[in-house]
């Protein structure tokens, strides 16, 4: 259990937080709008800034500024320390930081679990995924764990970026690769293997390459998504080999590599997702087969420290299901 819902709670660290103990201490059972202070504290704490605050909220600038205000009167104590160019936490604000958003947490998880039991996940989601991955895989698997979950609203971000999970308020992230924020926890979920295609019409002029270094004298359409979009990786006798590939084109989407592989514009290193059964259709041919580097792990990633609400966990089952069907 949360130390906020706790006879003892312990927040004596410091002489001027002995306010927010008594005050919680007495008043959380009856007061709903230290609810709606805690919430917009804690938005705004860990974005910021106000705006950022109420935009992860859904609510104004100034009802969240309002609701810390009127937090602030009533455990008598200054949480944030507030100048021309930043937003600061005072102690007592650090105090209330460490505990409050996994209090939050708790009774929310506590009142969805009442309220599931007979209608399923209510509240709201906010997913982030890469573009291509999310257009074509989570956007298909949150309409179906929607579908089971009439009360549960979802917002999916797409971007190739690794946002900031805090900053813009993201419950959950699927991520492609080794990269990304050490301090976040994740679960794999399957891997994504790499295809080396091209078309018809460009193995017409070109004989195809025989080994990974062959690529040296190709035209090589690069996807800049990837860590290091001009090195690519093969396996050669079970050996890592790296090619460092000239860029007749470089593009930021795997579903364009793609598409210009399928135009006869060069040789794309593309993830198998993409490719839509251009290979069984003959619109792109398989290049260097067994060559292909090791796959790159999918996972699914969220802030570590809070408790995890039983509809996030709920999702990445169902995710880790869908994706393994799909051949993930």
């Amino acid at each position: 259990m949360s130390p906020f819902l706790s006879p003892r709670w312990g927040l004596l660290y410091r002489n001027d937080t002995a306010k927010i103990e008594n005050d919680f201490r007495h008043n959380v059972p009856n007061d709903m709008n230290l609810l709606d202070g805690l919430r917009a504290f804690a938005a705004t704490a860990e974005t910021g800034s106000f705006t950022a605050g109420a935009e992860r909220l859904g609510v104004s600038n100034r009802l969240t500024s309002k609701h810390v205000a009127e937090l602030e009167a009533r455990l008598g104590v200054r949480l944030f320390q507030r100048t021309t160019r930043k937003l600061g936490l005072t102690t007592a604000g650090e105090v209330l930081l460490a505990r409050a958003p996994a209090l939050l947490e708790e009774l929310d998880s506590l009142l969805a679990e009442v309220s599931e039991g007979s209608r399923g996940f209510t509240g709201g989601l906010r997913i982030s995924a890469p573009v291509n991955f999310g257009e074509r895989h989570v956007q298909v698997m949150l309409a179906a764990f929607a579908a089971l979950h009439p009360g549960l609203s979802i917002d999916l971000r797409l971007s190739d970026a690794h946002v900031d999970l805090a900053a813009e308020g993201i419950d959950l992230a699927f991520r492609i690769g080794f990269g990304g924020q050490a301090t976040l926890k994740r679960r794999k979920l399957g891997e994504v293997g790499s295809v080396l295609v091209a078309s018809p019409d460009y193995l017409a002029l070109r004989p195809a390459p025989a080994t990974p270094q062959d690529l040296r004298h190709h035209a090589c359409i690069v996807d800049t998504n990837r860590a290091d979009p001009a090195r690519w990786i093969f396996m050669q006798n079970r050996v890592p080999v790296a090619v460092e590939v000239p860029s007749r084109f470089r593009v930021n989407s795997a579903q364009v590599a793609r598409d210009l592989a399928q135009a006869g514009q060069g040789v794309a290193y593309c993830p198998a997702f993409v490719l839509d059964g251009d290979l069984e259709a003959g619109r792109l041919i398989r290049l260097l087969p067994g060559m292909e580097g090791p796959p790159h792990p999918l996972h699914a990633v969220y802030l570590e420290g809070r408790s995890l609400p039983r509809k996030l966990r709920a999702l990445m089952d169902f995710a880790q299901d869908h994706l393994r069907k799909a051949g993930f």
